[in-house]
């Protein structure tokens, strides 16, 4: 499968993960009694050329043939899948082709093995770290466990955008009438797909049913976040402007993504808020409990970078332009001040 073909599956699989947030009212994007997902028109010739480069002129050949002609269920699909595995055990592109048709049938406990497989063929990729959480929590009747928080933060180190993950973090935390805290994470998944995304209607969908779920209290500060039991937090207050040089050269509707990392160690912001440039000068506050990695927050942080980058693509990692300034934490609030005036090169 080309790498569009695989964003294609992967975005049914991210429609789909969005969608079941039970008695929410949303859309469904289930495969069942539906045509086939859109990659599996893509997966039957590349499989099958992949087996006949494999095997040649076998007794595998009737197996390349019954991949030359499209399946007729799921079902079949399935079977060829778990034969193509047993043909080829160290393709990690098969066993991860089949954990995705275990998700499309509803059958998580099977995807789960098949994704730790695939893991373990591929390495600890961010994307399969998340993708095997998601397997996971579907598995567990959709309750939280230690082994998927361990994944989702060892995705979340890798790659602070992966989408599996943050999605999946946003939905347990919905379920659990957490609305403040699927609304982070949503949001963070959001900025980081753009609006282009197919699975971007679904995300906003989740975001409306979650914002509608708020208190009274919390609508009134969408900035105010309910703070972790035991975790005492350190406001840090940053006033953001940028340069008339600069707002010159950008539009009223760009994004602007103010986030707070360590000046030493792991890079993965601790918290990220999104703003627009019309919305300049504006003051926005970050506390403990604003982290996205619960392992690693602001209270327990000394030197801290933040940065306010504007993004005309909605993406959080890159942009057109950017201010930086650093301070140090202490026990009382601190209070920050940057300017948007340099090129993000």
């Amino acid at each position: 499968m080309s790498p569009a073909q695989k964003n294609s599956a992967r975005s049914e699989a991210d429609r789909e993960l969005l969608a079941d947030t039970e008695g929410a009212g949303l859309e469904r994007f289930s495969t069942t009694g539906k045509p086939l997902p859109v990659f599996v028109a893509f997966l039957i010739p590349a499989l099958g050329l992949a087996l006949y480069l494999h095997f040649g002129a076998s007794d595998k050949v009737e197996l390349v043939r019954e991949f030359a002609q499209p399946p007729g269920s799921l079902a079949q699909m399935n079977d060829r899948l778990e034969r193509a595995v047993n043909a080829q055990p160290e393709s990690a592109e098969n066993a991860y082709n089949l954990a995705q048709n275990y998700m499309a049938q509803g059958r998580p406990d099977d995807a789960a093995r098949m994704f730790e497989r695939t893991v373990s063929l591929a390495g600890r990729r961010p994307e399969l770290l998340g993708e095997w959480a998601k397997a996971l929590y579907f598995s567990n009747n959709k309750m939280w466990s230690p082994p998927i928080k361990a994944l989702t933060d060892e995705a979340l180190n890798g790659n602070p955008g992966e989408l599996q993950s943050l999605s999946l973090i946003g939905l347990a935390a919905f379920e659990e009438h957490r609305y403040q805290d699927a609304l982070k994470y949503w949001h963070h998944a959001l900025a980081e797909m753009g609006s282009d995304h197919p699975s971007h209607a679904a995300l906003v969908q989740a975001i409306g049913k979650a914002r509608n779920g708020l208190s009274a209290d919390e609508k009134n500060n969408n900035l105010t976040i309910n703070h972790v039991a035991g975790l005492p937090p350190t406001p840090l207050k940053v006033r953001v402007d940028i340069s008339p040089e600069i707002f010159e050269k950008v539009a009223l509707d760009d994004s602007v993504f103010v986030f707070v990392q360590t000046l030493s160690g792991s890079k993965v912001p601790l918290a990220t808020i999104r703003l627009k440039v019309s919305s300049l000068p504006a003051e926005v506050e970050f506390s403990g409990a604003d982290a996205i990695v619960t392992s690693n927050t602001l209270s327990q942080t000394a030197a801290i970078q933040v940065t306010a980058r504007v993004s005309r693509g909605g993406k959080s990692r890159s942009g057109e332009w950017l201010g930086r300034s650093s301070t140090t934490l202490n026990s009382k609030s601190a209070r920050l001040k940057l300017t948007i005036n340099l090129p993000d090169i």
